[in-house]
């Protein structure tokens, strides 16, 4: 059975741009990188934007060596990047954006939802890749609501919703460089889930919203990580009704150097792609 091997809650909050009120739930910046293959994740709100005239939001930046994965629960984030693509992420979708060998790219309030104003709340999680691959050409995964399997969790437990790996025969649609579950749960006050990610992957509950126990331990209450070692499966029992993302991936085992945008494995590499994206090589926007 796994078990908890350490928890963590959400530092002080900070504002990415003016459109993003964050917590980083846990990051590769601390100088660890623990949640491997995971870097970090950032939990944006919840927060009530009032109506505006102009989109809020973060303009042209730079990435590289390595994924981002936003979920949006609330609101609307529109996206453009540098290989053309791009669109609206609405309520219960998935942007999936490989930085690869180098992209620009902004994210800003729709314009519906700056007009509208209201809540707003989602997750953008960084994903690393291995060295093999941190030269792969730049893309992008627009991922509707409708095409992320939703499955019905035994005795009422609540609902699972499989954006990458797999659940119960059901496949979810991000296509992955290496292999990882990524599970969004909706738990339900008083009920139990028992889950059994793959074994060789270390797992991280991120409770968003909500208290839960794990295999019977202490409540957790969001927002919080636990990590989780060993094999096998684990139960997670909802005090509350509860909003979960479960974070299981294949550790890839390698050096991390790190620079604001940029996720490499030595400093030579991180100088390198300064000096790329400064030349241009990132193409434009």
């Amino acid at each position: 059975m796994r078990h908890v091997s350490s928890m963590s809650t959400a530092a002080s909050g900070h504002w990415v741009g003016d459109g993003f009120p964050v917590r980083s739930l846990f990051s590769h910046m601390s100088g660890e990188n623990s949640h491997d293959p995971f870097l970090m994740l950032d939990y944006a709100g919840p927060h009530h934007f009032e109506p505006a005239s102009r989109p809020r939001g973060v303009d042209v930046h730079p990435h590289k060596g390595f994924e981002t994965v936003t979920i949006v629960y609330q609101g609307e984030v529109e996206h453009g990047d540098s290989t053309g693509k791009g669109g609206v992420i609405r309520e219960g979708d998935v942007q999936w954006m490989t930085a690869g060998d180098g992209i620009l790219h902004k994210e800003f309030h729709s314009h519906d939802f700056t007009a509208r104003g209201g809540p707003f709340e989602m997750v953008q999680l960084w994903v690393n890749l291995p060295a093999r691959d941190k030269s792969a050409p730049p893309g992008y995964q627009a991922i509707t609501d409708a095409q992320i399997p939703a499955v019905d969790l035994d005795e009422g437990a609540g609902r699972l919703r499989v954006i990458a790996g797999t659940f119960d025969g059901h496949v979810g649609p991000a296509r992955t460089f290496t292999p990882m579950e990524v599970w969004d749960l909706r738990l339900n006050a008083g009920k139990r889930a028992d889950l059994a990610p793959p074994d060789g992957q270390d797992v991280n509950v991120v409770v968003l919203s909500g208290a839960v126990a794990i295999n019977d331990g202490a409540p957790i209450t969001g927002p919080a990580v636990a990590r989780l070692e060993g094999e096998g499966t684990f139960s997670v029992a909802a005090e509350t009704g509860a909003k979960v993302l479960l974070l299981s991936g294949a550790p890839i085992n390698e050096p991390v150097a790190a620079y604001g945008p940029f996720v490499m494995n030595t400093e030579a590499e991180i100088r390198h792609a300064i000096a790329e994206f400064r030349a241009g090589a990132f193409g434009s926007l």
